[in-house]
C-alpha cells in the first residue's frame, strides 16, 4: 500500500505538492474576504435586507457600535464637563469677535430689508449705524454669557453620546475608518496567517490524500481549512487577554499587546474626525436640546437689542407696530442661530488645543483593563462573527470541491487520464 501511495504520488507530484499551496491560498482569500464582508459595502446591497444581501457588519450595526463605545468612554474617561470646562468663555469670545461683528450686520440689514425695506432705507445711515454699531458692541460679552450659561448647564444642554452616534451614523466610512486604522496590524495578521495555517492544514491534507482518495475528503478539508483559519486568527487577536506564559513562549492576544499604539489610533480618529469642537458646538446648538440652547441664546440676544436699540427702539416700535418689532427680534435670533456653527469654526484652533481630547483619552485608554478595553470596540459585531466563518468555510469546501474535479480530470495512473472524470464530477455535484 505504501509503495502504490509513493509511485501515486511521484506520478501525480505536481498536483500533491500544489495541496498545501492551494490551502494556504484558501485560507489567506477568505480570511481576506471575511475583513471585506466585515466593512463592505456602506449599504446594503441585495433584493430584500437583511436575508437576500449584504450589509458590511460595521456600517450595518454603526450606532450599536458607537453606543457601545461611548459606554465606556463616557464618562468614564471623559464627560462632558470635562470637556467644556478647559475653555475660557472670554477667549472664545476673543476668537469669534470679528466674525460675530460681521455676522451681526449682516443679519440687521437682512431682517430690516425684509420686514421693513421702505423704512430701513428711510433711516438715516447714522442711526442705522448707530443700532448695529450699539449690538456689536455688546457682542463678545453676550458671546461670554452664553458660553458661562452653556458650562453650567452643560449636561442639559449637550449630549456627548448622542453626537458621537449621530456623526457615525451619518457618515458610515468614518467607522469603518476607525476600525480599519486602529486595527490594521491585526486585520493583516488575519491575511497572512490564513496562508500560513492554510498550508499547515493542506500539509496534512497531502498526507492524508495520499493514502486515502475519496470525493469528499478534499472538500471537507477545504471546509476545514476556511473555517479554522478564520475563526483561530480571530482567537490569536482577543485572546488571551492578558499574558499568559507557556514554557518559554508568552501568548497575549495581538489586539492588548499593541494596547498603547491602539489607544494613541483611537484617541487622534476621536479627536480629529468627531469629537471636534465643530461638532460639539454644531450639537450643542442642533442636538437634541437644542430648544434650551435656543432659548438660552435668544433671551441673551433679544436683551441686548432692546438695551441698545436705545433711541431708535420707540420709533421703530411706533412705525412697525410692537409684534412686527418682536417678530423682527425673533428672525434676527433665529438667523444668528443658523449661522453660528458656522461661525464657530474660528474657535476650532483654539479649543482644541485646551480640551487636548487626544491626549486626554489615549493616556486613559492605556490603562484601561483588558475586558473593558475590548469592549469597545468588538461585542457590536461579535454576534455576527459567526457568518465570516461560516462565509469562510462555504468557500473552502466549494475550492475543496474543484480540487477533486482536478485530480479527477488530471491526476492519472500509469500516465492516462481516468475515465471515471465525469461520473466523479456528477457524483460530487450530486451530494
Amino acid at each position: 500500500m505504501i509503495e502504490a501511495a509513493w509511485a501515486d504520488f511521484q506520478l501525480n507530484m505536481w498536483l500533491y505538492l500544489s495541496m498545501p499551496v492551494t490551502s494556504g491560498i484558501v485560507g489567506y482569500v477568505t480570511n481576506v474576504i471575511a475583513i471585506k464582508m466585515m466593512f463592505h459595502p456602506l449599504e446594503f446591497f441585495g433584493i430584500k435586507p437583511p436575508y437576500l444581501g449584504w450589509q458590511g457588519i460595521v456600517p450595518s450595526k454603526c450606532a450599536k457600535m458607537a453606543g457601545i463605545a461611548c459606554d465606556t468612554i463616557v464618562p468614564r474617561l471623559i464627560s462632558e464637563r470635562e470637556i467644556f470646562d478647559r475653555l475660557d468663555p472670554q477667549r472664545v469670545a476673543e476668537e469669534i469677535e470679528k466674525p460675530i461683528l460681521a455676522l451681526v450686520d449682516q443679519i440687521t440689514d437682512e431682517v430690516m430689508r425684509e420686514y421693513e425695506p421702505t423704512l430701513w432705507e428711510t433711516l438715516p445711515a447714522s442711526l442705522k449705524e448707530l443700532i448695529i454699531r450699539r449690538v456689536q458692541d455688546d457682542a463678545p460679552e453676550v458671546v461670554a454669557q452664553i458660553m458661562n450659561q452653556i458650562k453650567e448647564n452643560i449636561t442639559t444642554v449637550f449630549d456627548l453620546k448622542d453626537m458621537v452616534v449621530t456623526t457615525l451614523v451619518r457618515d458610515k466610512a468614518l467607522i469603518n475608518k476607525i476600525f480599519l486604522e486602529t486595527g490594521k496590524d491585526e486585520f493583516r495578521f488575519i491575511g497572512h496567517s490564513g496562508f500560513y495555517f492554510g498550508f499547515l492544514f493542506g500539509i496534512f491534507q497531502m498526507i492524508g490524500w495520499t493514502f486515502y482518495k475519496s470525493d469528499w475528503q478534499l472538500p471537507l478539508f477545504g471546509l476545514i481549512v476556511g473555517y479554522a483559519t478564520n475563526w483561530i486568527a480571530l482567537e490569536m487577536i482577543f485572546r488571551p487577554q492578558t499574558p499568559l506564559r507557556v514554557g518559554p513562549m508568552v501568548l497575549h492576544g495581538l489586539f492588548f499587546k499593541r494596547q498603547k499604539e491602539v489607544s494613541r489610533d483611537y484617541a487622534r480618529l476621536i479627536a480629529d474626525e468627531i469629537v471636534t469642537p465643530s461638532h460639539i458646538i454644531e450639537a450643542v446648538l442642533k442636538g437634541p436640546y437644542a430648544d434650551r440652547v435656543f432659548n438660552m441664546i435668544a433671551k441673551n440676544i433679544k436683551r441686548v437689542i432692546d438695551d441698545q436699540s436705545g433711541l431708535a427702539r420707540p420709533f421703530v416700535a411706533w412705525t412697525v407696530g410692537t409684534k412686527r418689532y418682536i417678530a423682527m427680534k425673533e428672525k434676527a435670533v433665529t438667523r444668528l442661530v443658523d449661522f453660528l456653527p458656522e461661525t464657530v469654526r474660528h474657535v476650532d484652533k483654539y479649543a482644541k488645543e485646551v480640551m487636548d481630547i487626544q491626549n486626554t483619552l489615549a493616556s486613559r485608554l492605556e490603562v484601561l483593563p483588558a475586558p473593558e478595553f475590548e469592549g469597545m470596540l468588538r461585542p457590536a459585531f461579535k454576534e455576527d462573527e459567526w457568518i465570516l466563518i461560516a462565509v469562510g468555510a462555504a468557500l473552502g469546501f466549494l475550492v475543496g470541491v474543484g480540487q477533486v474535479i482536478v485530480f479527477k480530470i488530471f491526476a492519472n495512473t500509469g500516465g492516462e487520464p481516468q475515465a471515471e472524470a465525469a461520473l466523479g464530477l456528477l457524483r460530487i455535484l450530486g451530494g
